[in-house]
């Protein structure tokens, strides 16, 4: 979502960087770039006024930091400005032992109902037990959307019936917590298409006779700066404690996103990132900050490695590299994830990929189902491959015996280079110098 914006702020800030000494006319050049960029990002106008404001007041007459120059003085004001923009320190929904109830509010099509299953999903995983309420009686196919996910997750699921009283509803949830004892009520409420008040009575009612300890907008990050509109008027309602941004996988601008905090008041506990159950995260401010500015976020690389339990391969000399690792490689890389999110958490790697760079996850695909056609013993031993054999592979797996000779030449090139590795850094070798991030001052480095 931040891809464009990111791009337009470390082009300005690569610029700055190199600088040894800055004067206040090249500080206010540059931070009449960055509002620009703030604004055609879709950010809202006094956070972008804000913003630019008090990075000036900053970085004007600021003396060299430590070893860092002038420039990079800017970079890391730059930084830290955008951090406290986005929320400051990251924040999550208060959880008690026991009698929390979480109220999912937001106008229709933002992604309140998978929000609120992905949610069942986050928390049975950390040992929550879930019991999700679909309060949804507007739309329909609402409640049996969230039973479907509940059914998924593997929580119980309470519907509440058409013209069913709050209080009627409130009874109900009471009973099944005597019987079936859940620490975490997650309730998906009505939305409508655009707010009206026959809406903010319903979710006022429901929430009167719920009194649920979090209120979580869900708020979709396609809309816009209408979206901070909306979670305004919901707050005066409902008393909102928190937002779940959604849809950030895609390609808006982020403005909005950007601006939420600032505007509303209120932090953002989640963000979605995909349509799958796994894909919400909780939102760091600071991680989010470094993927902007291109420094990369390794603490989110290594919590998805964590998330998809990689299991480490058996070590083995860097010539038996067959295809049979090539395959457990590549399939445990693809449960942290599309490929290409995975470089962008890589420091330096955003900028270091051409423009436009695109990662085809076919390909991928195509590799797994050519090798997952070999037999093991061709696997183990690729020069057992043969004419004939390509032939039966190629059918097999539905691609050209030309796909097959470049999939084992590419296996070739890859055994090659361990080789080269093995020789650099085992015993005796020269070992490698690790890579040197561009333009990133150190004591942001991570």
């Amino acid at each position: 979502m931040f891809e464009s914006l990111g791009n337009k702020l470390q082009d300005i800030l690569d610029r700055v960087g190199k600088e040894r000494q800055l004067t206040e006319a090249q500080v206010k050049a540059a931070m009449r770039e960055i509002r620009m960029a703030l604004l055609e990002a879709d950010v809202n106008f006094s956070v972008a006024k804000d913003f630019v404001a008090k990075v000036s007041e900053k970085a004007v007459g600021q003396e060299v930091m430590g070893s860092l120059n002038a420039g990079q003085t800017v970079v890391k004001l730059v930084h830290d400005e955008l951090i406290e923009t986005l929320g400051g320190k990251a924040a999550q929904p208060e959880l008690k032992t026991e009698g929390n109830v979480w109220f999912m509010v937001g106008l229709q099509g933002a992604g309140k109902t998978t929000s609120t299953g992905k949610l069942a999903a986050h928390y049975k995983s950390k040992g929550r037990r879930v019991l999700l309420v679909a309060a949804d009686t507007q739309r329909p196919a609402a409640r049996d959307q969230l039973e479907v996910l509940a059914r998924q997750v593997g929580v119980p699921i309470l519907k509440v019936a058409d013209g069913e009283t709050p209080t009627e509803t409130k009874r109900r949830v009471d009973e099944h917590l005597k019987t079936d004892f859940r620490d975490l009520v997650i309730v998906d409420t009505a939305g409508r298409l655009q707010i009206d008040e026959a809406l903010m009575d319903q979710l006022a009612d429901l929430q009167a006779a719920l009194q649920p300890t979090e209120s979580l907008l869900v708020v979709d990050a396609m809309t816009g700066q209408e979206a901070l509109n909306v979670a305004q008027t919901f707050d005066q309602r409902v008393t909102v404690t928190g937002l779940v941004v959604t849809k950030m996988d895609g390609d808006a601008r982020g403005g909005a996103a950007l601006s939420a905090r600032s505007v509303t008041g209120k932090p953002i506990y989640f963000a979605g990132t995909s349509e799958k159950l796994t894909g919400l995260e909780p939102f760091y401010p600071d991680r989010v900050a470094g993927r902007i500015l291109g420094m990369g976020d390794v603490l989110g690389l290594i919590e998805r490695a964590q998330q998809a339990d990689l299991k480490a391969m058996e070590v083995k000399k860097p010539g038996d590299f067959d295809l049979e690792d090539l395959l457990t490689q590549l399939r445990q890389i693809r449960k942290m994830g599309p490929l290409g999110d995975l470089l962008k958490l890589i420091p330096g790697m955003s900028r270091a990929l051409p423009e436009g760079f695109n990662v085809d996850e076919k390909q991928i695909q195509r590799i797994d189902a050519m090798i997952s056609s070999m037999t093991l013993k061709e696997r183990r031993n690729p020069k057992l491959i043969d004419g004939r054999r390509r032939k039966r592979i190629a059918a097999g797996s539905g691609h050209t015996v030309q796909d097959i000779n470049k999939l084992l030449k590419m296996h070739e090139q890859m055994k090659d280079m361990m080789k080269m590795l093995g020789r650099m850094t085992g015993p005796g070798g020269k070992g490698m110098k690790p890579p040197r991030l561009p333009n990133v001052p150190p004591n942001l480095k991570r």
